[in-house]
């Protein structure tokens, strides 16, 4: 197990230390876009996204049954994955005005659409989690 930890360790290395190197050609403006971008998402995440998180399973745990618990808690986590991904095409970052064809996809409805299915995968697997705990009793 320490070998693979280790072997892990190089290849994450290895993988920043060529992503730094790609940047090298990067203008002040770039790396301070970057720098913001990296900032915006410690932010997003440990003042928005986690105490959500939180919140909804503390929610979750006290009002749904045992057997809800796990998928809820999983669809949540995924759910929340999902939408800080979709956060820039949803806001239209990256847009142009002369070029329609960048953002032309429904993007909205894709996301309202994998919410549903991440929503429906969870009580399925609920469900299914309560035949087998009743199936047991």
């Amino acid at each position: 197990m320490r070998a693979l930890r280790g072997a892990l360790l190089l290849i994450g290395v290895g993988f920043g230390l060529w992503g730094l190197w790609l940047m090298r050609d990067f203008t002040g403006a770039q790396l301070i876009s970057i720098g913001t971008w990296f900032g915006g998402a410690v932010v997003l995440h440990d003042a928005i996204l986690a105490p959500l998180t939180v919140i909804l399973g503390v929610v979750a745990a006290r009002h749904l049954p045992g057997h809800f618990r796990a998928s809820t808690a999983t669809a949540f986590l995924l759910w929340a994955t999902l939408t800080v991904v979709f956060i820039p095409v949803l806001s239209g970052q990256g847009g142009k005005p002369d070029n329609a064809t960048i953002l032309g996809r429904p993007y909205l409805l894709s996301w309202i659409v994998m919410t549903v299915v991440i929503a429906a995968v969870a009580a399925i697997l609920a469900l299914r989690r309560r035949q087998t705990v009743e199936g047991q009793v």
